[in-house]
């Protein structure tokens, strides 16, 4: 949510970061819907202003009337009285229309994206994204066979079954059996301990089933409800299922006050993740690489404004280092505005290499959102020089997707007949486990 007293007080700013996202809001150029949150804005504040001048004068008036009526001014106390049932009537219509007209700016706030940070690449889509080159880590296995991709792999180990799967809950979902089944749960144990044991995040149990003010609060609702699974709940409400575990672990500082003492605080959890995946049709339709459920390690962290360039790499770093220690050869890369997420300043997403599909896929992103989201969830922190309450400023990124390491794991270490070799940061959670072959 972006704050009207700055649209307000840098007009052209605002319009220019507008500008760099999109040329047209709806059909309308970012010029013309500044100016109609502004109007929006504007007659609100009219209507706020009308109230408070009624309410005053009707507080005026009720006290003048015991006045005029301790001096027998009968006429005087009548004529008062008939002026307070007037601004009565004012009074709840100044109310009504300061409703309507705050709910309408508060949807038209809500469907903008956030502005996009100084140093975000220009460019439309996937093709502009910049790598960060100092982050590259490693060399692309040297293999003397053409290596296969992850389904071939899991399907010939009799390990992965996308067509019982299909019978059961249809398109984009598999069974995990077997030591593949046992490496989804290795690969979650092993992030975790890294996350919390060596970054120091705390590790959370989260709701996986969240309410409507949750996701408006980490910016899903309005704009995005179709690329979500729902739940009845009965009268009319609904629960949805949760697409990444940033839902409830961002909002569970929602309409907190924090103390700038307890920043950052970090946060980090293993959960399924659900996703309608609306507008993907016809991509990815083979294997693990886009499906309805699929688990994720989320990293979560609230920091004040001045901690968040840095989180936000500190961030990445500690979703890299979980490739390293597999030995998995990978990328950073910024991505540009047209590529970047709804909430986001700034984005990394980190790559590895599929030998399989011979290109790199995303596995991780990494995203400040400054105090975008914090203002829809009225997140906000106490400074420690006692001034005004501030909002917090959040960032998420995943470390990793389970399902896409297991894949990257697959096809990295694949051998010539087919089995897997286990890296080693994982044999002592695949109970030593050192190499995964048909029976």
């Amino acid at each position: 949510m972006h704050d009207i007293k700055f649209i307000r007080e840098n007009r052209d700013v605002f319009v220019a970061g507008l500008a760099r996202r999109a040329s047209a809001f709806d059909g309308k150029s970012p010029a013309q819907v500044t100016a109609d949150i502004l109007d929006l804005d504007n007659r609100w504040r009219g209507a706020k202003a009308a109230f408070e001048q009624h309410r005053a004068r009707q507080n005026e008036a009720s006290r003048a009337i015991g006045a005029a009526k301790a001096k027998k001014d009968e006429a005087g106390a009548q004529a008062l009285l008939a002026e307070v049932a007037g601004l009565k009537d004012a009074i709840q219509k100044d109310e009504a229309e300061q409703r309507v007209l705050e709910e309408r700016l508060k949807t038209a706030l809500s469907v903008l994206p956030n502005l996009p940070a100084a140093d975000v690449p220009e460019g439309p889509d996937e093709a502009f994204n910049k790598e960060v080159e100092a982050r590259r880590f490693g060399e692309p296995p040297r293999m003397n066979f053409k290596p296969k991709e992850h389904f071939e792999l899991g399907e010939a180990l009799g390990l992965m079954d996308f067509e019982r799967a299909a019978k059961v809950s249809g398109a984009r979902f598999v069974y995990l059996k077997g030591a593949l089944a046992r490496m989804e749960r290795a690969l979650a144990s092993f992030m975790l301990d890294l996350h919390t044991g060596t970054f120091g995040y705390t590790e959370f149990n989260p709701p996986f089933l969240v309410r409507d003010d949750a996701f408006f609060g980490t910016g899903q609702l309005p704009k995005f409800a179709e690329e979500m699974f729902w739940a009845p709940s009965g009268e009319g409400s609904r629960f949805g299922l949760i697409p990444t575990a940033e839902v409830p672990l961002t909002n569970y500082v929602r309409e907190e006050l924090l103390d700038e003492t307890q920043l950052p605080l970090r946060f980090t959890a293993h959960t399924p993740c659900f996703r309608a995946e609306a507008g993907a049709a016809g991509r990815d339709t083979r294997g693990m690489i886009r499906q309805h459920q699929f688990s994720k390690v989320e990293l979560v962290s609230i920091a004040a404004p001045e901690q968040s360039l840095a989180e936000h790499e500190r961030m990445t770093d500690c979703a890299q280092e979980v490739l390293k220690r597999l030995g998995l050869h990978h990328r950073v890369v910024t991505l540009c505005i047209g590529d970047m997420g709804f909430t986001a300043q700034k984005t990394y997403d980190i790559e590895v290499w599929l030998p399989g599909q011979d290109r790199f896929r995303e596995i991780s992103s990494c995203s400040n959102c400054g105090d975008f989201q914090a203002r829809r969830m009225n997140a906000r922190y106490r400074p420690a020089d006692g001034k005004s309450t501030r909002f917090v400023h959040t960032l998420n990124g995943s470390g990793l997707a389970v399902g896409r390491t297991l894949i990257a794991i697959l096809e990295n270490y694949q051998e010539s007949d087919g089995s897997i070799r286990i890296p080693d940061a994982l044999r002592p959670y695949m109970g030593g486990l050192e190499k995964i072959e048909k029976k």
